[in-house]
């Protein structure tokens, strides 16, 4: 067991630490990171540890219990993933929509970051596809940033894929998906928008479940959702991310 540890732990170190050099922090990175880390202390004090262990009943109750306890939140996560996975319409298949919001998921240097750029690739293919369906772009400004998410998105849609910018719907204040759509919703409503017909949502693969029950909640009659891809690189994280973003998101309400 002692081995086994060791080996998962230098995985969910390097899964932590991976991320870190696209200049990602939340708690998909720090999570990994800190279970890699105590796993591997606990490797290095493995005999101490068992004869701390072996020395009373409560204690070995106590790693019993700590044990367990991991074993189901372990277990709650690969539910959560086996929930999301593979939610989302294609965009060329996607059925017909009156509108699209696209999510807004982080900039830097006035740029979007990965995800990002994939949501709005994704979305840039959906408009291609359904040229009439209105597009809205959603997102305030980030910490360290001078424009907002949505102008932002709205000028990579632009300049990448020929989108006429001042033809966008652009909400730029919103921090959280919850008020990604609630900020919308009038703007769309604006535009003439009949909110009972059905609307996109484009974000990530993993954040459509989330996205999609709240936009139930926020009166999106009959929300669809359009899955983008994610890199690699941040795939574990994001997801794991997710999972508490879920349980926030329960938490509040918002759902």
């Amino acid at each position: 067991m002692r081995y086994l540890i060791a080996i998962v732990s230098l995985i969910l170190v390097a899964l932590g630490v991976a991320p870190l050099v696209t200049g990602n922090l939340h708690l998909g990175v720090v999570v990994p990171l800190a279970l890699g880390m105590s796993g591997l202390l606990l490797v290095w004090r493995w005999r101490a540890v068992q004869c701390w262990r072996a020395a009373t009943p409560w204690r070995a109750w106590l790693w019993r219990a700590g044990w367990s306890a991991l074993a189901l939140w372990c277990a709650s996560v690969a539910w959560l993933w086996a929930v999301i996975a593979g939610l989302g319409s294609d965009p060329q298949t996607a059925p017909p929509v009156v509108a699209m919001v696209v999510l807004g998921s982080g900039t830097q240097d006035g740029q979007p970051r990965a995800p990002l750029a994939l949501r709005l690739d994704t979305a840039a293919e959906l408009a291609a596809a359904q040229p009439r369906a209105v597009v809205a772009v959603s997102g305030g400004v980030d910490f360290g940033e001078k424009e907002s998410e949505g102008i932002i998105m709205a000028r990579y849609l632009a300049a990448k894929h020929g989108l006429t910018q001042n033809a966008l719907v652009v909400e730029e204040v919103s921090t959280s998906t919850e008020l990604n759509l609630a900020l919308t919703k009038p703007l769309l409503e604006q535009r003439g928008v009949d909110m009972n017909q059905p609307i996109a949502v484009v974000s990530s693969d993993f954040h459509l479940w989330r996205a999609l029950r709240i936009a139930k909640r926020q009166g999106y009659a009959q929300p669809i959702g359009v899955g983008a891809p994610t890199p690699p690189i941040i795939r574990f994280n994001v997801w794991l991310r997710e999972y508490f973003a879920v349980a926030s998101s329960w938490v509040l309400g918002e759902w």
